[in-house]
């Protein structure tokens, strides 16, 4: 398992984690318009890329999600699929989707794991590498 930290073409940090040949990619953007700070409320937006760089197709069954705000209060979060699927991916191919995380503080962090299934029936957990949720003139930093 490695991590890679690299920056998009607006400077935002590209976080990266692989597992088993399949790479997870993840960019998080505040976004003001969904945001109420005087009531509490900040909300991001986050991009997920699964690649799947393995020699086996792997189908992606659940998510589980922590969530820590910047008082350390952490919320765990699962599901099957993300986003309402559950996507399938041969060697080579790659599945991109966004959602989105409120938070009662200004800042927090995002980890995780997908649980991937083999044709061959096997199960095994992909790391989704931990990502910063700060404010855009906050330092960028995982907590």
């Amino acid at each position: 398992m490695r991590r890679i930290p690299r920056r998009t073409s607006k400077d935002q940090p590209v976080y990266e984690a692989v597992t088993r040949g399949i790479v997870v990619r993840v960019v998080s953007e505040y976004q003001s318009n969904h945001s109420d700070p005087l009531e509490g409320r900040w909300f991001w937006a986050y991009t997920i890329e699964i690649e799947n760089r393995g020699s086996e197709t792997v189908q992606l069954i659940s998510r589980r999600w922590l969530i820590t705000d910047a008082l350390n209060r952490t919320e765990e979060v699962a599901g099957p699929g993300v986003i309402g699927e559950q996507p399938r991916l041969k060697p080579q191919e790659a599945f991109r989707y966004t959602s989105g995380c409120p938070l009662t503080t200004a800042s927090g962090e995002m980890r995780g794991a997908y649980q991937m299934l083999t044709d061959d029936g096997e199960v095994f957990d992909v790391e989704i590498p931990a990502f910063s949720l700060h404010l855009p003139e906050a330092r960028r930093v995982v907590n």
